[in-house]
């Protein structure tokens, strides 16, 4: 395969590292993009001082962003967009920020690369996406205009994921719920799964909130990164590339309840758990319809249990 030079932005997040690990390991050349708010120099340790790497500390916010970077760097060929407001608690306390950040910065960076000449754009759209959707498993034409979406988050994610698939260029992949090594148990941005993990390894009690009757569909981050290469064209395989909407996941459910006594059992922590009111924006039911990419050949490779074990042993090394 012909080496590329690639764009990562949110390269110092917990998804955004092992991309651009993967992409280098493969023989590309990446410029990585942070500003490092939810982002963390030691996620970059792996390869900070590869010499197919650059590292830029900047804001997708920040005017002129992508016309810079192709001016220091001609060959720059293809854009993955990752770098986001993430949580949807502080979405919903910050909707103005979270638009322009998660939409307006998005939908500048999109047109630069389409008048650069870039040839892919990848952007991390969300299941959030689907607002609080009752028909499972869920299908990409189930995001419509008349969503009501439960969050600024998932608001500006599908106003993102539209822009692209209406414009024939580009590729949104509408994560399901993503856990692996990396993913800091200590931040908001948080997902369930570190969380609970380090509360096991803590001996302490998990926190659930609402009634753990809510049920996710998790993706492992490898697995994750995989998608990524197809719909980029970059897959050793093959596969890809992609234009338009697809949803990346599993199309398995489980409990936040299962999770809570999987992870108890795993780690050792108390199998008393403490239930917490409900949190505005939270989705109850989330199961992704992966067929459409699966007819691609994208299929997980790393199984919810085995995730799990790896995650916790990260976890107890770190």
């Amino acid at each position: 395969m012909i080496s590329k030079v690639c764009m990562v932005t949110g390269c110092a997040g917990f998804i955004g590292s092992h991309l651009t690990q993967q992409l280098i390991d493969l023989g590309h050349f990446v410029v990585g993009v942070d500003q490092l708010f939810t982002g963390y120099v030691h996620n970059m340790k792996g390869f900070e001082d590869h010499p197919n790497f650059k590292f830029k500390e900047a804001s997708i916010l920040d005017e002129g962003l992508l016309e810079k970077l192709k001016v220091d760097y001609p060959e720059l060929d293809v854009v993955f967009h990752l770098a986001a407001i993430v949580s949807v608690p502080y979405s919903v306390n910050h909707p103005e920020l979270t638009l322009d950040t998660n939409f307006e910065a998005t939908k500048i960076m999109h047109k630069s690369a389409q008048d650069l000449g870039i040839s892919r754009f990848i952007f991390a759209g969300s299941a959030a996406e689907y607002g609080n959707e009752e028909r499972l498993p869920v299908r990409e034409e189930y995001a419509t205009d008349q969503v009501e979406h439960v969050s600024p988050y998932g608001m500006a994610k599908y106003k993102s994921s539209c822009l692209i698939e209406k414009s024939g260029y580009g590729c949104s992949l509408r994560f399901f719920n993503i856990f692996g090594p990396r993913q800091d148990p200590a931040s908001q941005y948080s997902g369930v799964i570190s969380r609970f993990v380090d509360f096991g390894l803590a001996g302490k009690k998990m926190v659930i909130f609402g009634d753990g009757e809510q049920s996710r569909d998790f993706l492992y981050v490898s697995d994750v990164v995989d998608s990524y290469l197809i719909a980029s064209g970059l897959d050793p395989q093959g596969r890809g590339p992609l234009c338009g909407i697809y949803n990346v996941g599993t199309g398995n459910g489980i409990s936040i309840l299962q999770l809570a006594e999987s992870v108890s059992k795993l780690t050792g922590g108390p199998s008393e758990i403490d239930f917490r009111p409900e949190r505005a924006g939270d989705i109850k039911h989330s199961r992704a319809d992966v067929s459409k990419i699966s007819e691609i050949g994208f299929s997980p490779q790393v199984s919810f249990e085995e995730g799990l074990a790896k995650t916790i042993e990260w976890a107890e090394s770190s």
